[in-house]
């Protein structure tokens, strides 16, 4: 395929030449996969071969050309990670369409979509649908599914690398595979800016035929630093408000800038800090996927007509979206993963060879380490990422049950299919009928109760047992299990939307207390059908809400890198001098971590004994280890009350010192204790109640109802011991071993953390050292009830007893 002499005039007229990669893409025979730098065209490369064919068969007047009205069809279809970027896309798009005069079609179809537009598309598609994996699920899932999609000519696969670090990444593969049995001949195209391994992504997204990568010109090197700021930043917290003024002083020299930050309610606290020092009013937004979709839209629409100076916003802004203007990104915050900067990094300048400029502000003195090492890593394009497990079985049970809510099926020919899924390349036909026989029958300790009797074998097909459960299935579609949102509006009638706060933080609220949502203090006067309704009070000092959804962990990559830093004064010179001087003091008082060098120390504070751990593994592995190691301080008989633990480190206090750490540390001891410890634990019980709702063990969703948080919680509780006692080998209780050990838990890394360290040194000082010194400033405690806090408890009540002349009384 060549570009036609329409759309060589369209890039002409622009003074644009199509870049070599959207060529390339249009000559691709079969499926490919472009790795291209943002702002290189991307997007117009992806959907340009389906732009040529439509042109060739569609006339400006809308009739094709064999003088019939109507269209073919749909045509392509295009799947984005976030619904903003699917109106983006359709906005940019729009251009061209209308400007060659194709007489195309194009919708989104996401859960923004209206009702009666989602039923017309079921039986009038546009030539080109936007949507997103939850949705194309959907539409699967229905009747109609085979004349839909039996005419699809391409997919586009956007951000390919953000949905493949995801179930949702599994859930559109396994739609793939069904949309390659629908329509024979489609070809697909996967999209990604940012990726470390591109023959991985490739048999990601691969059926059963190859993937043709093509790898665009990076560009130019960013124009990326720290942000020089006068107050140095402090030991401890995340907030970066030591960067007030400098971040302002940016702003006023770009013309529109991004500050990203790691978490919503980090958003919230530097938007509001922003403003009180916004002597010039410059117009600043907040973005955040907790805020009202009102609210949202209209950011980005003020963001695209270039109404706004800077927007402060989580990572709903991570990728994709087209704004011209943005000349600056700042991220506040040690990024903890090197191609989340990149992608970060790719917002400013979104135009092909023009460097993008972005600044970073680390909030603490241990952050300012990081940012270095991950300033180095983007410098030598050295991308971060973790090998792709298997498919998980749980998204695969709700995919056989959304299967047999469009038709009965056949098992064998269901199988055949899933196993083209890049995901599910090495599923056993074992592990596949264990998920058939879960979604029939809900496995051996459930086949008794009716409501998990969900499909039956009739003449050679699996179909629904009772029709009606489709609806039900379909509403609870998807693989994002959130926390329980309760939704936030200003008090009156039709009073609007502002967003959106966790059930657990609504439930702590009494009418009168202030809240932050939104960039804006407002007061609780009622909470109706899970519904706060409030009065704006800027005047009073509000509580922050916390949202559960994002706590990122540093990557073993940056990890690595941080270590080796830390450990090697002679490149301590890129460092801040207050920085540099702070380890220079660790190195005499104590010693530095540094590669294959496991440091931790024990020292007296505040009358209790403490002990770190330098393990860099990061905050998931570094808790489950404080768990574990403080259950064997605790055998050992030294008292601990506590322990905390961040990205580097692990702190643990106790009553007695930890002389020898190397016993508790062994390898086999801490395996044997993670069985232990996982049984019961409540890691293990919110990690199953998350599989029990994708796998379609729990609904959500209720006709006319949904179920709270805690009502789930009680019912996956329940179904958790119950399955445990009476069915230990259930497949959702397997399911759940496995993934806790790799996510929640990230045992995987301790374990790696003592493999990279085979020799260790232990020191015992007489205070605080100066690596210690934040880790006793960090929130997240985590209090250990034993021994020791009944010992403690004697010891105070003693002490107590002899301040008031009473220690001989019994």
């Amino acid at each position: 395929m060549i570009l036609p002499p329409a759309f060589q005039d369209w890039f002409a007229r622009r003074g644009w030449q199509p870049h070599p990669h959207q060529l390339a893409l249009l000559a691709a025979q079969g499926d490919s996969l472009l790795i291209a730098p943002t702002g290189g065209g991307k997007t117009l490369a992806g959907f340009l071969p389906s732009l040529v064919e439509l042109a060739r068969v569609a006339r400006p007047d809308g009739y094709l050309e064999n003088g019939k009205s109507g269209r073919g069809g749909l045509h392509t279809l295009y799947v984005s990670p976030l619904k903003a970027l699917t109106a983006d896309i359709g906005r940019n798009l729009a251009r061209p369409v209308a400007e060659l005069g194709l007489g195309i079609r194009v919708e989104d179809r996401t859960g923004d979509t209206g009702q009666g537009q989602r039923r017309r598309q079921r039986v009038d598609p546009p030539d080109i649908l936007l949507t997103t994996p939850e949705s194309l699920a959907l539409m699967l899932s229905y009747p109609e599914a085979p004349a839909i999609f039996g005419g699809l000519r391409r997919v586009v696969l956007d951000e390919l690398h953000a949905l493949a670090e995801s179930k949702r990444g599994d859930q559109l593969m396994l739609g793939l595979a069904r949309l390659r049995r629908l329509a024979p001949g489609l070809r697909v195209t996967g999209l990604s800016a940012t990726v470390e391994d591109p023959q991985a992504l490739a048999g990601f997204m691969a059926g059963t035929a190859s993937v043709e990568i093509v790898e665009a010109d990076p560009g130019p090197d960013p124009d990326i630093a720290m942000l020089p700021t006068a107050r140095p930043a402090p030991w401890s917290g995340g907030g970066g408000h030591h960067a007030i003024p400098e971040v302002l002083a940016a702003i006023r020299e770009a013309r529109t800038t991004i500050i990203f930050i790691n978490t919503r309610a980090q958003a919230e606290l530097f938007f509001q800090a922003l403003w009180a020092q916004n002597d010039e009013n410059l117009p600043i937004g907040l973005h955040h996927g907790s805020l009202a979709r009102e609210q949202r839209a209209r950011v980005e629409a003020a963001m695209a007509a270039g109404e706004l100076r800077a927007v402060v916003a989580t990572g709903s802004l991570d990728l994709g979206i087209d704004w011209g203007a943005v000349d600056l990104v700042i991220q506040v915050g040690a990024p903890k993963n090197v191609k989340r900067l990149v992608q970060r990094i790719g917002r400013a300048n979104h135009r092909y060879n023009a460097p993008s400029k972005a600044r970073i502000v680390p909030a603490n003195r241990f952050e300012q380490i990081e940012c270095v090492a991950a300033l180095e890593a983007v410098r030598e394009r050295d991308l971060d990422g973790d090998p792709r497990g298997p498919g998980p079985l749980d998204v695969l049970c709700q995919h056989i049950l959304l299967t047999a809510c469009a038709a009965p099926f056949d098992a064998d020919a269901l199988y055949a299919e899933v196993v083209t899924a890049g995901p599910y390349r090495g599923l056993t036909r074992a592990d596949f009928d264990a998920c058939l026989d879960f979604a029939a029958t809900g496995g051996y300790a459930l086949r008794a109760y009716d409501r998990w009797q969900r499909l039956m074998l009739r003449n050679g097909l699996w179909q629904l047992r009772d029709p009606r459960a489709a609806k039900l299935l379909r509403m609870n579609v998807g693989t994002i299990v959130e926390a329980e949102m309760v939704r936030v509006r200003l008090r009156g009638r039709g009073g609007a939307p502002l967003g959106e706060v966790e059930e657990a933080f609504a439930a702590s609220l009494t009418p009168g207390d202030s809240f932050l949502i939104g960039g804006r203090v407002v007061r609780m006067d009622a909470m109706r059908e899970m519904v706060i309704e409030v009065t704006p009070d800027p005047s009073r000092q509000p509580k922050i809400a916390v949202y559960s959804g994002v706590k990122l962990a540093m990557s073993t990559q940056l990890s690595h890198r941080v270590l080796a830093l830390i450990g090697d004064p002679a490149r301590h010179g890129a460092l801040p001098e207050q920085t540099r001087d702070w380890l220079d003091l660790q190195a005499r008082v104590s010693a530095l971590p540094r590669p294959g060098l496991l440091l931790s120390e024990s020292f007296p504070h505040a009358g209790l004994w403490h002990f770190a751990l330098y393990g860099f593994a990061g905050r998931n592995a570094l808790q489950t280890l404080g768990l574990l190691l403080t259950r064997a301080m605790e055998e050992a008989g030294l008292g601990p009350l506590g322990f905390l633990s961040t990205d580097y480190a692990l702190l643990a206090w106790s009553l007695d010192p930890l002389r020898d750490p190397s016993p508790l540390l062994d390898r086999a001891r801490l395996r044997a204790g993670l069985g232990d410890w996982l049984g019961g634990n409540a890691v293990m019980k919110r990690t199953f109640r998350n599989i029990a709702t994708v796998a379609g063990l729990i609904q959500r969703n209720m006709p006319g109802q949904r179920k709270t948080g805690r009502q789930a919680t009680f019912s996956s509780d329940i179904l958790y011991d119950t399955l445990r006692k009476y069915d230990p080998g259930h497949l959702l209780l397997r399911i759940t071993a496995e993934e806790a050990g790799r996510g929640l838990v990230d045992f995987g890394r301790i374990e790696e953390m003592l493999d990279r360290s085979p020799r260790r040194a232990h020191r015992m000082l007489d205070r605080v050292s100066p690596m210690a010194a934040p880790l006793l400033l960090e929130v997240g405690r985590v209090p250990i009830r034993g021994e020791g806090r009944e010992r403690l408890a004697q010891i105070e009540a003693a002490a107590l007893m002899a301040e008031a002349g009473l220690e001989g009384i019994a």
